[in-house]
């Protein structure tokens, strides 16, 4: 308590000089102790509505929590609309369904952020309003407790948290605010209220300019990773001024005629590097290489070689067209040498050869990197609408997905200097072509997109309005990147409708229950991946004995095998002979295989019922010492040379054979024709079932005490005159250096 008192004590001190940093840092507090105390302040004189300031004096749904009271009612200012009259729209539009007694806090809050979102992001530069940023993060934590029982359940729950916290950090000489950093002051003057993972993923999308449904769990991984997987608001508030600033930096460059680069109609750049003269790009042309600069639109890439003071004119490289462009990393060096693992190749059927950026820098490759997951993102979006042979709107839509999509990248990158590989991708189509069922995120994203004619024309679906809202969907990517200052498309008349996105109040989307379906899968296939990383083991003998010991079954059954064919037991070779010799005639050998099936499915269920979620013990190889690196080279020197002489005998099997096709020894060629002859036909004459007893009889008793003498002869025979049969000429001929270089 006495903590809490020196807290506002220090708002109300600072309450008359330091506005701004009371509405970033202390309103929150004030209005979680006190609902109704932001009634007294006066409403904003600008044009903007507003997020921060409720009617004067409005009467609390007694649903709501007074945090979800504070966000209905600044949602009704921006509205227009009293939140009584919010309530009604709300339970005569939306379905049945959505208004359940457990849920209808939360959808009703859900229903309240939707409709003024809608609103706020209409207006011009909203993303640098700090009271929009706080609105939005107030949205999800009203999201998470839209009821009082669960905020109560929460203020509980953080109170504890708290409490240890403070008792962690209090020293001999007490608590101090005044000797605290910056970040950890504002941690505690904002109550440490953080956001989980579905209360970002439910509001935050509705803004596409913030996130984008396909990608919003790993934005937010990527936002809570330092957090405990909880987001604060000090991390949100950085990555909206960092998004708003990346926006406003490429709307100064865009144009259409930007240095030597003349856009087409439609055209936007996306990010530009190699402009500054320490950190050029370097273009590699086979032996020849240029610095320049390479800038991304979303339909090219353009490369400006630098000149003597200038930049010539720039070479396109087209992401647009079906051309089988390749764009993946790769090494490059001086003179051809493959060093350095910083560049990036593009190969098409537009040039002649590969051609190679690469991205100069010390300690990593990260700027390659992000130009590779950039390239690829438009690459894997003009294939997606190829695909589906999409209008022009809905390529618009799709591009402008796109480029929201590598914004954002671009913003997380800036603000806190991640890199690719320390979180997942945030890339929508790159996420859909990479991930497990990516396929079904695509396909209903596609069935989404083929929606937009319906916005596009004068008339509208009719019936109620949850199902005007499954027939219609407004070009939501497209729209909030024209109210930023990014035109697509010209000439493009979308009728002033009500905006319907990927979100819908108190329901789960097509596409959000898809997105879903691939986390959950992509979460079992790291499990699984995490296990095969575990049991991976280094050295050619070590992984020998491992597969060995796993094969064991196998091999046991081959060598009893081998013993019963050696005829050294003949009381049990010769039961086996006539009990397989029945099987055969008898026609009973199909049923082998499904027997062998059927008995591993018995037994593997059966183990299901004995381990009843037991963990599998450790399956247990005996290893000798482990060999050091010089045994280890040779003995993968004697693996190369056992592999290197199974390939040359491989080869002299088949020159052998290729001497005997084209006759190069007449006299065995011709015996070998008569015995194809022989062999054809007693193909076509005599019954599978005889031909299976006859392979069976001469493999399983060659080594009969009878017959042994008379098989040795006749495999000495064979051998002899396989060894008489001639190769046939091979000639090497090396590739010239003049055409391997073209």
């Amino acid at each position: 308590m006495e903590k809490k008192g020196i807290l506002q004590n220090l708002m109300k001190l600072r309450t008359s000089n330091e506005n701004s940093f009371k509405s970033l840092l202390f309103q929150r507090m004030k209005r979680s102790l006190s609902p109704s105390s932001s009634s007294h302040e006066d409403p904003s004189s600008s044009s903007s509505p507003s997020y921060s300031s409720p009617f004067d004096s409005p009467k609390p749904i007694p649903q709501l929590s007074p945090l979800a009271n504070s966000v209905v009612h600044r949602c009704s200012k921006i509205l227009q609309l009293p939140a009584q009259e919010l309530q009604h729209r709300f339970d005569i539009e939306l379905p049945e369904s959505v208004k359940q007694l457990f849920t209808y806090a939360r959808n009703f809050v859900e229903f309240c952020s939707y409709q003024a979102l809608q609103v706020s992001t209409n207006l011009p530069d909203y993303l640098a309003d700090p009271e929009f940023r706080r609105l939005t993060y107030d949205m999800m934590l009203a999201w998470e407790a839209p009821s009082a029982e669960i905020e109560t359940q929460r203020h509980e729950t953080n109170t504890s948290i708290n409490e240890e916290q403070d008792g962690e950090n209090n020293d001999e000489d007490g608590w101090s605010l005044f000797y605290s950093s910056s970040t950890k002051m504002a941690l505690q003057v904002d109550d440490t209220k953080t956001v989980g993972r579905e209360a970002f993923a439910r509001i935050a999308p509705v803004c596409p300019a913030i996130a984008d449904v396909i990608a919003v769990h790993n934005l937010f991984d990527a936002l809570a990773s330092s957090s405990g997987h909880r987001l604060h608001f000090l991390i949100y508030d950085k990555y909206l001024r960092s998004l708003d600033k990346i926006y406003k930096t490429r709307k100064s460059i865009s144009g259409p005629f930007i240095s030597n680069i003349q856009l087409q109609e439609g055209e936007i750049i996306i990010d530009v590097d190699g402009a500054i003269p320490t950190q050029p790009v370097l273009q590699h042309i086979g032996m020849l290489v240029w610095p320049g600069r390479l800038t991304l639109t979303n339909y090219a890439l353009y490369f400006e070689s630098l000149g003597v003071g200038s930049y010539d004119k720039a070479v396109r490289y087209d992401l647009s067209k079906d051309m089988k462009q390749v764009v993946k990393p790769e090494l490059t060096g001086p003179l051809g040498a493959r060093l350095f693992d910083k560049a990036l190749m593009y190969k098409s059927a537009s040039v002649v050869e590969p051609v190679y950026f690469e991205f100069p820098e010390f300690k990593s490759n990260s700027r390659r990197d992000y130009w590779l997951d950039i390239c690829l993102e438009i690459l894997h979006a003009h294939k997606f609408t190829r695909k589906n042979n999409f209008s022009q709107i809905q390529e618009s839509e799709i591009l402008a997905r796109a480029i929201l999509a590598i914004h954002r990248y671009h913003a997380i990158r800036e603000a806190f200097h991640f890199f690719s590989s320390q979180y997942k991708t945030l890339l929508a189509f790159t996420l859909a072509e990479s991930h497990p069922r990516g396929d079904v995120i695509s396909e209903t994203l596609s069935s989404r997109l083929a929606l937009l004619k319906t916005v596009i024309g004068p008339q509208c679906p009719e019936g109620p309005v949850h199902v005007k809202r499954q027939l219609m969907y407004s070009p939501i990517a497209f729209l909030a990147l024209r109210q930023l200052g990014f035109n697509l498309q010209k000439d493009v008349n979308i009728v002033n409708v009500e905006v319907v996105g990927d979100l819908c109040a108190g329901e789960t989307s097509p596409l959000e229950m898809a997105v879903k379906q691939s986390i959950s899968d992509s979460r079992r296939a790291q499990a699984a991946q995490a296990t095969v990383n575990q049991v991976k083991v280094e050295g050619i003998d070590t992984n020998f004995v491992v597969m060995k010991e796993l094969l064991l079954p196998v091999i046991e059954l081959a060598r009893r095998l081998e013993v019963l064919a050696s005829w050294k037991a003949p009381l049990k070779s010769t039961i086996f002979l006539v009990v397989s010799c029945y099987a055969i005639l008898r026609g009973w050998t199909r049923f082998f295989l499904p027997c062998i099936l059927m008995w591993y499915a018995i037994m593997m269920l059966f183990r299901r019922h004995l381990s009843k979620g037991k963990p599998l013990e450790p399956f247990k190889v005996r290893t000798c010492l482990h060999k050091n690196a010089v045994e280890q080279l040779f003995t993968l020197q004697e693996a190369i040379t056992r592999a290197e002489a199974f390939i040359q005998a491989g080869n002299i099997i088949l020159l052998k054979i290729r001497a005997l096709l084209f006759a190069v020894l007449p006299q065995a060629t011709e015996r070998v024709a008569l015995l194809l002859v022989l062999i054809a036909a007693v193909f076509a004459f005599v019954p599978l079932k005889h031909l299976m007893l006859l392979g069976f009889l001469e493999a399983f008793t060659r080594d009969m005490p009878y017959r042994k003498e008379s098989s040795d002869r006749l495999i000495r025979r064979l051998r002899e005159w396989w060894v008489k049969i001639p190769a046939a000429p091979v000639q090497l001929v090396k590739l010239d250096n003049k055409k391997k270089k073209k």
